[in-house]
Order: structure tokens, then C-alpha cells, then sequence
């Protein structure tokens, strides 16, 4: 933990080193960033990789002004297993969301929502850390939604609202159940195609312990379950189905209160 707590931000600074670098093809941080649009859940580990090794080097400011070398930790540790490394990958991308901010990157939204989503996830793991930068990411992801909502179908939307929805509430925490519903209502309506903005309003809803929501709950969890098993959402789609996987098994243990299951099992 202490090695964890080093740093600024509280976050690790070393960085996670990869394999197979002599595979990697000839690139520039020019032509990734022509090229950046190639780079998300879709792609694989190795290309990302790849990537990550130029932008770690590069000086150019008009790359460094971007949002690139965040996204592209994020999608490496969203999918790392170890936990350190994972962690790592995500003080990473907050770094590099920071050196963008730092070369003038505040007026482009998706640079303050890998910073705020990166640093999410470097922090989720670690209470008492997560808790101290609730404001930062709290103003990072309104930074987000001011200026690019629609990002990442939604992304801003969803994840400050899902936020509110899951931390401590006044005068521990900013936790607020309205912002949560209005904010994660807002991304299904605007955004319908995306499973988990169904997933978390769906979570939304059911945290209001209302039994007239409850059909709204199951017809918004179902929605979201298709549009996973359905679309092509590459290697997202693993940890996204723990994610729904685990709201059914929440809700189900959650009392006799709720008599029907929350979406029919295979």
C-alpha cells in the first residue's frame, strides 16, 4: 500500500513494460495520432502496446495535446488481470491526460474523461484513496460533460452519473440519487445503443427501493443484456457481462421482496 501511495496524485508512477516489442511495426507518434480512431476495444493487446511504447517517448506537443496516450492505457488496463499492473496502466493514463492538460489539451473533453475514468480505475480498489479523489473526479468527468457528452457513446454521461449513484453521500461523500437517475436517464435516452447505460440506470432505478420501478428496472437490465450479447463490443465485452452479471446476482439475494428473477438464465 505504501508503495501504492507514493507519488503525486497517490498514484504509481513506474510503468508496466510488455513483451513481444520487437514485433511492433515501424510507427511514428504522428501517424497514431492520424490513426487514432484505430485504437479502442477492438483492438488487440499487441497494437496497443505498440502504441503505448511510442507515446511514452514522444515530445511532440500536438500529440502530447491529446487524449491518445490516455484512451490507449485505459483500453490496456481495463483488460489487464493483475490488479498492479492494471493500476499502473491507469496512473499512466492519468499522466498522460495531465501532460495534456499541461500543453494547453483543457478545452478538448475526452482529455479530462480519460483522466477522470483512468484515475477511477487506478483508485476503485483502494477505499480511503478512492474517497479522497471523488472531487477530482467528480470535476474532471462535469469538465467532460460540458464540453463532450456524446464521447464514447455517452461516457461522460454515464460514468459521473454512475458516480453519484455509488459514492458515500453528504456530508461523506457526493453521493446524489437525483443527479445518478437525471444524468444516467439522459445517456439512455441519448445513447440507447449502448448496454451499460441501460446496466447503471437500470441500478439507478432499483436503488430508489421503489416496487413500482421494478418493471422499468428488468426492461432496462434486458435491454442492455441484448445489446451486449448482440453487438460487437471486442474485448469490453468480457468484464462488461461480469459487470451485469453481477447486478443479477445482487438483486436476486436482495429478498423475497423481489419475486421474479431479474432477467430469465440460459
Amino acid at each position: 500500500m505504501l508503495a501504492f501511495l507514493t507519488g503525486c496524485a497517490g498514484l504509481q508512477r513506474d510503468h508496466v513494460q510488455f513483451d513481444r516489442l520487437s514485433d511492433c511495426p515501424k510507427q511514428t507518434a504522428a501517424t497514431l495520432a492520424a490513426n487514432q480512431g484505430q485504437f479502442g476495444p477492438l483492438s488487440d493487446t499487441h497494437t496497443l502496446a505498440c502504441a503505448l511504447t511510442v507515446l511514452r517517448d514522444t515530445q511532440d506537443p500536438v500529440v502530447r495535446r491529446t487524449s491518445l496516450g490516455s484512451r490507449v492505457c485505459l483500453h490496456l488496463a481495463e483488460r489487464e488481470a493483475n490488479q498492479e499492473k492494471r493500476e499502473k496502466l491507469a496512473a499512466e493514463g492519468v499522466s498522460f491526460a495531465e501532460a495534456a492538460l499541461a500543453q494547453g489539451g483543457g478545452d478538448d473533453g475526452a482529455v479530462h474523461y480519460y483522466l477522470a475514468v483512468n484515475l477511477g480505475l487506478a483508485v476503485r480498489e483502494h477505499i480511503t484513496l478512492a474517497m479522497e479523489n471523488f472531487p477530482r473526479l467528480e470535476g474532471e468527468m462535469k469538465q467532460a460533460v460540458a464540453l463532450s457528452p456524446d464521447i464514447d457513446d455517452g461516457g461522460p454521461l454515464r460514468i459521473l452519473g454512475t458516480l453519484y449513484l455509488k459514492a458515500p453521500s453528504w456530508p461523506n461523500g457526493i453521493g446524489d440519487r437525483d443527479k445518478a437517475l437525471e444524468l444516467l436517464g439522459k445517456a439512455v435516452k441519448e445513447h440507447p445503443g449502448h448496454p451499460l447505460n441501460h446496466l447503471f440506470y437500470a441500478q439507478a432505478l432499483w436503488d430508489e427501493d421503489d416496487e413500482a420501478v421494478l418493471p422499468q428496472v428488468k426492461a432496462e437490465f434486458a435491454l442492455g443484456q441484448k445489446l451486449l450479447a448482440e453487438g460487437n463490443w471486442g474485448y469490453s465485452k468480457a468484464p462488461w457481462k461480469k459487470e451485469f452479471d453481477e447486478f443479477q446476482q445482487e438483486f436476486e439475494e436482495a429478498g423475497s421482496a423481489h419475486q421474479q428473477p431479474l432477467a430469465s438464465k440460459p
